[in-house]
């Protein structure tokens, strides 16, 4: 079945700069690169604790490389709902309601302002408490309701990283597969790199290796090179 990405109009929600990268990159090049609009709301960023030799990497460092991450995928435009130190790491300290209400309405990229085709986000079984937050407040967001009230996007799409490996409960694997050429491949891997706080040598999750490793296994799954795994949440044909 073939997908137009070229009329679509993509809202990537991320808890953190780099989780966008990391889920769906192979997919905002494609889909960009088929004359897609692509936007990108994160909901927080803070100082955060990496390997440099200072061992953090300031907020102020973090959106320097959200800019050049902007730059190399041409997004339409990117937001911060909740930025600072009061919600990095903390958005499950925040009522669901006031990060749905954001994703939903709020936020100058909410769903309501987008009227996004598509809407991807991190998926619910993460071990990181920001990632089960954003994801519980977009499945919020995005309840059903009367479509001639409110907006509804017709593909609804969890994306996968390899750390949510780690989890302690069982999920099924992706259910829609995303076939990428080798060129979104690479373009995501550079992305990553632009990410110069949160790239890591291998072996870890956020790794070359990695990343280049599970496009090949979602690739061989669906019997081409690469892919990206996605868990279909909502898709309205």
């Amino acid at each position: 079945m073939m997908f137009d990405w070229s009329a679509q109009r993509l809202l990537v929600i991320a808890p953190h700069p780099d989780d966008e990268v990391l889920g769906c990159g192979g997919l905002m090049h494609k889909a960009k690169s088929a004359g897609a609009e692509v936007y990108l709301q994160f909901l927080t960023v803070g100082d955060t604790a990496d390997i440099s030799a200072k061992g953090f990497s300031t907020a102020d460092e973090r959106v320097g490389e959200i800019k050049a991450v902007a730059d190399h995928f041409r997004w339409d435009d990117w937001h911060i709902a909740f930025p600072g130190d009061d919600y990095h790491l903390r958005l499950d300290a925040v009522p669901r309601f006031e990060v749905a209400n954001m994703i939903e309405r709020l936020s100058p990229l909410s769903v309501a302002n987008v009227e996004p085709t598509v809407v991807l986000a991190p998926h619910r079984l993460s071990y990181n408490q920001d990632h089960q937050a954003a994801a519980e407040a977009v499945h919020t967001a995005l309840r059903p309701s009367d479509t001639r009230l409110r907006h509804h996007p017709r593909l609804v799409l969890a994306y996968e990283e390899a750390a949510d490996q780690w989890r302690n409960e069982p999920t099924t694997a992706p259910n829609l597969l995303v076939e990428l050429d080798q060129a979104a491949v690479d373009a995501k891997i550079a992305a990553m790199r632009l990410y110069g706080s949160q790239f890591h040598d291998h072996p870890h999750t956020r790794s070359e290796l990695t990343l280049q490793s599970l496009s090949v296994l979602r690739g061989m799954q669906g019997g081409v090179a690469f892919a990206e795994g996605y868990h279909a949440m909502r898709w309205l044909v």
